[in-house]
């Protein structure tokens, strides 16, 4: 059986210990697709994320002529083993690439839905500009209302046709070469398309997200592209910098890459460790009770760094976080457990996040001051107070990481019902059930389905798989 619309966390009774996997790393697992399909040879990922997102991405690939082989990982139930046989740049499915440019515009164009995964949407508006043939993107409603823009004017400025259906510069988009190619016959006497673009050069902004900058840079080289990136922080973004530092260690001729745990689904398990206040005393100093195993110290992710930014009970840390230099999505969870601390904090730079899966600083504040907390926005500033909570009916406005932060707070405050619980499955879909799990391999939860107001079944196994 699917999650229900509505559950219920009960919080645990008793001390616990323990030590979690979680699945790889979404950004990770999506760019490094990326790289695999453009690389001279077969690439074999491992840890990979196998959720809604890295699917949308390989069934994109595979829709334009990839050849893909995803095998169970079997570590962790939500990764798997991704063998991609990468074809040095050139992209396979190209319906109209035959045509000439004149008629290839008016060709039925290849159909990618991306849902509402922006790294999809994104890295493969840049990426269909390496084939020759003419490529509908698409996605749910939230995705055509994210911005595209700063993307879509430096994909034209490098010279390729970007048509937007609503004028508005968003999803759904129609991406081709533009008219100024000539052709040429090559040594077998077949005729193959040049584009006249030479030493393509553009500048992107990353002020409304870093996803248009990685986007640009992971193709650029087969693209022959120089990219300048401009915006807020655009030398310090840190998803910039994964995707450099990512295409200095791939192995563009073949071979294998690992994925490593994701450390922003790592934040709910060390969060719930904090909020639960039982410090462990070992020969080293005190320790969290819960851990993530293979946590990762290559600092390819910011959030890896979640436990110097979050407030610990007792332990003295920081009065402000900031979304550009402390903590990327992981934010999410120390503004949740922000109300258990003995001082306020502010959580500063957050206006990325209302660009996101939801507006998430309007979010935040509303399902925190639900729970009783004292939450003040002003601009793209929430401040956080120390506040008793109380339960409450959670909205999660469909989005994985507001159903992931508000159930980590059922542990601790009774009454924390979560609507739409299955929106994890965008990037962690056993979360629930190794919230439920027994220790050490989970929290050893209680998680009930709520109908009507009652508790009417409490769920287990795959009743708590989000598919």
């Amino acid at each position: 059986m699917a999650l229900p619309d509505l559950i219920e966390i009960v919080p645990l009774d008793k001390p616990v210990r323990a030590e979690i996997t979680v699945p790889g790393s979404k950004s990770i697992t999506n760019r490094a697709l990326i790289l695999a399909a453009l690389a001279d040879g077969e690439v074999t990922l491992t840890g990979a994320l196998w959720s809604e997102d890295t699917q949308i991405m390989v069934a994109c690939l595979q829709k334009l002529g990839f050849e893909i082989r995803v095998e169970n990982d079997p570590e962790e139930f939500c990764n798997r083993t991704i063998t991609v046989k990468g074809l040095g740049g050139k992209i396979p499915q190209s319906r109209t690439g035959i045509l000439p440019v004149s008629d290839r515009l008016e060709a039925c164009p290849t159909e990618l839905f991306a849902g509402n995964a922006g790294t999809a949407a994104r890295f493969l508006s840049a990426f269909v500009c390496l084939g020759d043939g003419v490529y509908r993107l698409s996605g749910v409603a939230r995705m055509h209302e994210r911005p595209q823009a700063a993307l879509f004017s430096a994909l034209r400025e490098l010279g390729y046709r970007v048509e937007s259906e609503n004028g508005d510069d968003k999803l759904p988009v129609i991406i081709s070469h533009r008219d100024t190619e000539s052709t040429e016959k090559n040594k077998s006497g077949s005729v193959s398309s040049v584009s006249l673009w030479q030493n393509k050069k553009c500048k992107v902004s990353i002020e409304e997200s870093s996803q248009f900058a990685s986007a640009l840079l992971l193709c650029a080289e087969v693209g022959n592209w120089k990219v300048e990136v401009v915006g807020e922080n655009a030398e310090e973004s840190p998803y910039v910098a994964m995707t450099s530092k990512l295409l200095e260690v791939f192995p563009k001729n073949g071979g294998t890459f690992q994925i490593e745990p994701d450390a922003s689904s790592g934040s709910y398990f060390f969060a719930a460790g904090i909020i639960l206040d039982c410090m462990i005393e070992t020969d080293s100093g005190l320790e969290l009770p819960v851990d993530v195993s293979n946590w990762p110290d290559s600092e390819l992710q910011i959030d890896s760094k979640f436990l110097k930014h979050i407030p610990i009970i007792g332990v003295e840390s920081p009065n402000t976080v900031s979304r550009l230099r402390d903590l990327a999505d992981s934010i999410m969870t120390a503004i949740v457990v922000t109300p258990f601390h003995s001082r306020v904090v502010k959580f500063i730079d957050l206006g990325r996040l209302r660009l996101q899966e939801t507006e998430r600083v309007v979010a935040l504040r509303t399902e925190l001051t639900k729970c009783g907390a004292k939450v003040v926005e002003e601009g793209d500033t929430l401040t956080v107070w120390p506040s008793p909570l109380h339960g409450a009916a959670i909205e999660t406005y469909n989005d994985h990481r507001m159903a992931m932060c508000f159930a980590i707070l059922g542990l601790k405050v009774p009454g924390i019902k979560i609507k739409n619980p299955a929106c994890v499955k965008k990037t962690f879909p056993n979360f629930f059930q190794k919230l439920a799990a027994p220790p050490p391999q989970g929290l050893g939860a209680e998680i009930w389905e709520i109908k009507n107001g009652l508790r009417i079944r409490k769920l287990s196994g795959e009743d708590l798989f989000a598919d």
